[in-house]
C-alpha cells in the first residue's frame, strides 16, 4: 500500500527490516543497552556486523521514547536510528512513549538529512504492545508530522506478517479518514 501525505510517500510493505535497500536509514526496535538481542534488534545487529554493537556501546543506555543514530555498517543503508519503545502494561504513559519514539526518530532523520526511512512496528514484539493500537499511534504520528518534514520524503513501514500489514493498513485508512 502506498499513499502520498503532504508530499511524503508513505508505504506499507511486508518484509525484512535488515534488507531495505534504497533507504537512507532503518529504525531499530532497540533495548536500553542498544545491544544485539532478539527480533528486530537481533536481525539488524546480525546483518550489520559487530561494528554496530561497538558504535552503540558508548551511546547506551537510552530511555523509553528516546532515539539515537549510528552508522549502518554492513547494512545496505547509511544510518540506523535506534528507538526504545515502551513495554506494554509496565511503562506509562505507553501511548505517549510510543509516539515519542516515532517523533524522535523522524527528528533525528531530519537533523541528519535522511531522505528515506524504514520503520518496523515498534514495541509490538517482545514488548507486547497490541498491534492495532500501536499501528494507530504510528500512523497518527507520521501523518501529523508529514507537513513539517523537509528532508524526509519517503517513509516505509516494514511489517513482518500479514496481520501486522492489515493492522497498519486499517490504521492508515482511519487516520486519513478514507
Amino acid at each position: 500500500m502506498e499513499r502520498k501525505v503532504e508530499g511524503i510517500t508513505l508505504e506499507l510493505a511486508r518484509g525484512d527490516i535488515a534488507r531495505q535497500e534504497g533507504f537512507d536509514a532503518v529504525v531499530n526496535a532497540a533495548n536500553a543497552r542498544l545491544a544485539p538481542g532478539g527480533g528486530v534488534a537481533g536481525a539488524l545487529h546480525r546483518a550489520a556486523g559487530p561494528g554496530l554493537a561497538e558504535e552503540c556501546r558508548p551511546l547506551a543506555p537510552i530511555e523509553r521514547g528516546e532515539a539515537v543514530i549510528t552508522g549502518a555498517h554492513q547494512l545496505p543503508n547509511r544510518w540506523v536510528i535506534h528507538c526504545l519503545g515502551p513495554v506494554f502494561g509496565e511503562d506509562e504513559p505507553a501511548d505517549e512513549l510510543l509516539a515519542d519514539c516515532y517523533r524522535n526518530a523522524l527528528e533525528l532523520a531530519e537533523e541528519n538529512g535522511v531522505g528515506s526511512i524504514a520503520f518496523p512496528s515498534l514495541s509490538t514484539g517482545a514488548f507486547g504492545y497490541p498491534m492495532r493500537e500501536a499501528a494507530r499511534i504510528a500512523m497518527g504520528v507520521v501523518v501529523a508530522s508529514a507537513g513539517g518534514l523537509e528532508s524526509v520524503r519517503r517513509i516505509r513501514f516494514v511489517l513482518w506478517g500479514e496481520d501486522a500489514l492489515e493492522a497498519h493498513r486499517d490504521a492508515l485508512r482511519e487516520v486519513l479518514a478514507e
